[in-house]
């Protein structure tokens, strides 16, 4: 039987006995804790976190309920397990953590001394509650080289421009982990102004701007079905965007004084890792410094054996804003060099001088140990997309095209390094572009020397044409598909000797039920930077 149809049989009133345990799903009542599901993620060689969160009363922002809320304690034990079997006849780990209101009832059980590359089943329980069974898996030995992975990368989920049904056909990919490349939440109000975006659900949330505000925002997301149940299949990779906070923010700057910025930021980022499942690490100062500017780290390296690392960046917590941002108030939506000078500045940075010295330590890391696919998983599209090839050429000031130098030391810090395969992967610009990595974007002849895919949206609605999509994609031969109509999400297929990345779309975003297809497949071979459709 097909995930698929396991996920849309344990989602109906009937459960099927016969289901494996960890596909089933009970029929969730308003009074039910565990409404918010379960999830784990940053899956290690001996270990992953398990995540959920306690939910008194109906969730937030449901249209047609009354937010009746009764008090959770302060403090609720939760027990949890973990086993070998979806029956869970072989545990293997269980014990007990705190479910606390400082942290909006959310528990993180960050797990150790596993073994490694193998799968197990976890679930947690409070009284005579029992969340679903969901599956996890440790990363692969340090040393070995595994056969093959496949993995998905989705970003920006906009709850009321579509439903979720790519995760519903994500659970027949087979996937080894998820990276979500951010925009997990939009911390908008429902619009009051018609626009050319469809309006398939509603919620009755205001505009996120307190604690609260944003914890219940990540409830409403995460009381979906189909996304509570690809967190069931496999550990996701999670990283922020700007929706986490405030569109198109970055470091301190936004709509807003910095104070005020800062402020709706501590809030944004507490909720953020309230709600995913995170290591403590993410928290350098620990608990108390969460509402501080540097509480929270969420920039990472993950191993998956000799055939791959990821580098999960942050490319919003450090960033300079937007060139010639106004002060306080949004930035322009194209710059270029003639009217805009500040973009050229050397010292700006998307990443922060810091995160770029760790993300050239963690390349060099990469080539001493021969790992064999280097990957660099970010937020937004890399490669240079000139809007107009003229001598005012203009670029997407939110994008990497508007810190040309800061995107340059990473192509050059690449080179330097040597690396055996470089392949970066995006999201936020709710389009598919493939593209090859050029050593010098304005010398097309110049040599190729990684590989990028960056991935359309799960839901959200794309206000670029395919004619001007494919109009950039013309100007821009290092560009080898733009797709800006399709929503959807990616599935890469990596071996030692290849790797592959399918491009799936869904027929129809505004039904649950939608089909899907493969708009392309493009590989990249072993020492042969650049992709190659199929």
């Amino acid at each position: 039987m097909l995930r698929r149809d396991i996920f849309r049989i344990a989602s109906s009133s009937a459960i099927a006995t016969s289901l494996p345990r960890w596909a089933r799903s009970r029929i969730l009542t308003q009074r039910d804790l565990f409404a918010l599901g379960v999830a784990s993620g940053s899956p290690s060689p001996d270990g992953f976190v398990l995540w959920t969160r306690l939910l008194n009363g109906p969730v937030p922002g449901t249209v047609g309920t009354v937010a009746e809320r009764i008090p959770l304690p302060d403090a609720l034990t939760v027990q949890w397990e973990i086993a070998e079997d979806d029956q869970f006849r072989k545990i293997v780990r269980s014990g007990t953590a705190q479910a606390l209101a400082a942290l909006g009832h959310s528990v993180h059980v960050e797990i150790t001394g596993l073994l490694p590359g193998r799968w197990y089943y976890y679930r947690f329980m409070h009284g005579d509650a029992v969340t679903p069974a969901a599956r996890t898996r440790t990363a692969p030995s340090l040393g070995s080289m595994p056969d093959k992975t496949r993995f998905s990368f989705v970003s920006c989920q906009r709850w009321e421009q579509g439903h979720y049904a790519g995760y519903a056909h994500m659970l027949d990919e087979d996937l080894d982990a998820v990276l979500f490349l951010g925009d997990y939440i939009y911390e908008y109000a429902m619009p009051t102004q018609p626009s050319s975006a469809p309006i398939v659900r509603t919620h009755t949330l205001e505009l996120a701007q307190s604690l609260n505000d944003f914890r219940d925002r990540y409830a409403l997301y995460r009381s979906d079905p189909q996304l509570q149940a690809a967190h069931r299949a496999c550990p996701w990779i999670v990283s922020w965007d700007d929706h986490e906070v405030q569109n198109d923010y970055a470091g301190t700057r936004g709509n807003g004084s910095p104070a005020e910025v800062l402020s709706l930021r501590n809030h944004g980022y507490q909720a953020f890792y309230e709600n995913m499942p995170l290591r403590a690490s993410s928290l350098p100062l620990g608990i108390s410094g969460l509402g501080t500017p540097d509480g929270v780290k969420i920039y990472d390296r993950y191993t998956w054996g000799r055939l791959l690392n990821f580098h999960m960046l942050d490319t919003r917590q450090y960033s300079d804003a937007q060139a010639c941002r106004p002060a306080g108030g949004k930035p322009l939506k194209s710059v270029n060099r003639f009217k805009c000078p500040e973009m050229l500045d050397p010292n700006r940075s998307m990443l922060g001088h810091a995160q770029e010295r760790w993300l050239e330590k963690g390349l060099q890391q990469d080539a001493q140990s021969e790992t064999r696919w280097t990957v660099v998983a970010q937020q937004t599209i890399f490669s240079q997309r000139n809007y107009k090839i003229t001598p005012e050429e203009s670029f997407h000031s939110g994008t990497w095209d508007a810190f040309p130098a800061a995107r340059q030391r990473l192509i050059d810090a690449m080179s330097r390094c040597g690396n055996r395969n470089n392949v970066l992967l995006g999201g936020d610009i709710h389009q598919n572009y493939v593209s090859k990595v050029l050593s010098n974007f304005n010398d097309p002849g110049s040599a190729t020397i990684a590989s990028e895919f960056c991935g359309t949206s799960i839901t959200s609605h794309s206000s670029t044409s395919q004619k001007r999509a494919r109009e950039i994609a013309d100007g821009n031969p290092h560009i080898l598909l733009a797709c800006s109509e399709k929503r959807g999400y990616c599935v890469a297929e990596v071996s030692a000797e290849r790797w592959v990345t399918h491009l799936r779309t869904l027929n129809d975003v505004t039904s649950k039920d939608s089909g899907i297809s493969t708009l392309a497949q493009f590989v990249v071979e072993d020492r042969r930077p650049g992709p190659i459709q199929l």
